[in-house]
């Protein structure tokens, strides 16, 4: 299954087992899935149902993973079992928690998992069937798993990697950030040394779409020519990297390691190098 589907293809569902989540993010962010969300959706939150934020952002990040025995009671509430079919919007692209909660589902075993391309404002336009106020249904089963399936780089393995030059670590944020030009979220600005700049923004083209998998793929096989294919993405706090994860995911390449904590982390932990250009 691609984990790309169209709002067309979506219209063309009829299976029960059909789940559609809604992962905007910001503020009043529960209010506008009150006001106005694709029939059916279930809303998920980043910060309550997608992350677990601890007390200090050295350690774990800004939107660190919450333990798989929690996961799999918010997948529970939201009536997700190991035969749904999911589809995930947000509005920024699958670029805010959409590409999160696919990379969270995906890490979870479930293997039909979607994600809308070019999200609410695509399905606005496609004019799919929308409604409002809360949604009803059954919770499911709780699905088991001792830990996540899809592979994980910690701050230490970072560290070992770039020492002994074995993986490429490649950070998604706009380059103005990688840059260290400026931070407009996180404490300090630069980059992790040694880190390669491919913003997420690149995986999509002028209307907002994913670009074509043949396109990812030979873009992303030059931008990677004579560096070591062991992956390691990363972003501000371990959301947006999941986009690139995707976009690897949808142009046929082996699914990379997320460094959940990312850039939140690195830049907060004591004695770490910060890099900077210009």
């Amino acid at each position: 299954m691609s984990p790309i589907i169209s709002p067309s293809e979506l219209k063309k569902i009829s299976t029960e087992n059909l789940i559609i989540l809604d992962a905007r993010v910001g503020k009043e962010v529960h209010q506008n899935y009150l006001n106005k969300h694709i029939n059916g959706a279930r809303f998920v939150d980043l910060d309550k149902d997608l992350a677990e934020i601890g007390e200090d952002a050295a350690f774990g990040g800004r939107h660190p993973l919450p333990s798989v025995e929690k996961f799999a009671v918010t997948l529970a509430n939201l009536g997700i079992s190991e035969n749904s079919q999911v589809v995930i919007y947000d509005d920024k692209n699958g670029a805010n928690a959409g590409a999160r909660a696919w990379w969270m589902l995906k890490s979870f075993g479930l293997n039909n998992v979607q994600i809308l391309d070019g999200g609410f404002q695509n399905a606005e336009k496609e004019n799919l069937e929308f409604s409002s106020g809360e949604e009803t249904f059954e919770k499911a089963e709780i699905i088991k798993k001792n830990d996540w399936l899809l592979p994980i780089s910690r701050l230490e393995d970072i560290e070992n990697e770039l020492l002994n030059n074995s993986a490429t670590v490649i950070d998604v944020r706009d380059a103005y950030r990688y840059r260290g030009e400026s931070e407009p979220i996180d404490l300090v600005a630069g980059h992790i040394p040694g880190a390669i700049n491919i913003p997420f923004s690149e995986n999509l083209d002028e209307n907002g779409n994913f670009l074509k998998p043949e396109i990812l793929k030979e873009k992303y096989a030059e931008l990677l020519k004579d560096k070591s294919q062991n992956l390691i993405i990363h972003c501000g706090s371990g959301v947006t990297a999941c986009h690139t994860i995707l976009a690897l995911d949808y142009a046929g390449f082996p699914i990379p390691n997320l460094y959940v904590g990312s850039w939140s982390e690195w830049s907060r932990r004591e004695g770490k190098e910060i890099a900077r250009e210009g």
